[in-house]
């Protein structure tokens, strides 16, 4: 009797031995597994001193060896979006030439200072005020058609015509488009002479 309590009593110590070791054993979930010293040291014998583990080797960015023939127009279509975005200019072509920073807060209050100027005809400061809200805001409509109206004012009807051409562009029926369209005609017609602007041109 006393020799199967004892064989009881070693049976529930060895299950509760063998139960503790196995909770040691189990990672806490959401850890990695605890790593040996053995498999750290192979890890750091495989990654060079300041560099990275991954294998650097290089991207291939050629084309595909049939693109140009199976796409013969994609580099003038690049092109054209290219230029769209004013990524080219006229005396160099093939890339970026600087970054442009965007703020249309900057390029708003740019355009209340030069609506300033406009109102006390002076028509150069507001000019450059202008030009600088295009600067931080590229292809804004406002500041298109009114830099227009300033250099109709200065006389450089080449410029002028542009800028309203360049507006009737972004905004074909926007606000400003009948005027723009009767600054193109007057600009175009030669007895109408190149300072003459139109009526109602800022301040709406």
């Amino acid at each position: 009797m006393v020799r199967i309590a004892g064989l009881v009593v070693l049976s529930f110590a060895l299950a509760a031995v063998a139960q503790q070791s196995g909770q040691t054993r189990k990672p806490v979930p959401n850890q990695p597994p605890p790593r040996s010293d053995q498999a750290e040291n192979q890890s750091a014998e495989k990654t060079p001193p300041g560099g990275s583990s991954s294998k650097d080797l290089p991207v291939d960015m050629s084309p595909p060896p049939d693109d140009a023939k199976n796409h013969p127009d994609s580099a003038s279509a690049v092109q054209e979006a290219e230029d769209a975005a004013g990524l080219y200019s006229d005396d160099e072509i093939g890339g970026i030439q600087e970054f442009k920073p965007w703020n249309p807060h900057k390029a708003e209050k740019n355009v209340e200072v030069g609506d300033f100027y406009y109102k006390r005809k002076n028509y150069r400061a507001a000019l450059d005020r202008y030009r600088e809200a295009l600067y931080y805001k590229y292809n804004d409509a406002v500041a298109t058609f009114r830099m227009a109206v300033c250099q109709e004012k200065l006389g450089d009807a080449g410029e002028a015509r542009k800028g309203y051409q360049d507006y009737l562009k972004i905004l074909p029926e926007g606000a400003f488009a009948e005027e723009a369209h009767r600054a193109l005609e007057r600009l175009k017609a030669p007895e109408s002479g190149d300072a003459v602007a139109g009526k109602s041109l800022v301040g709406k």
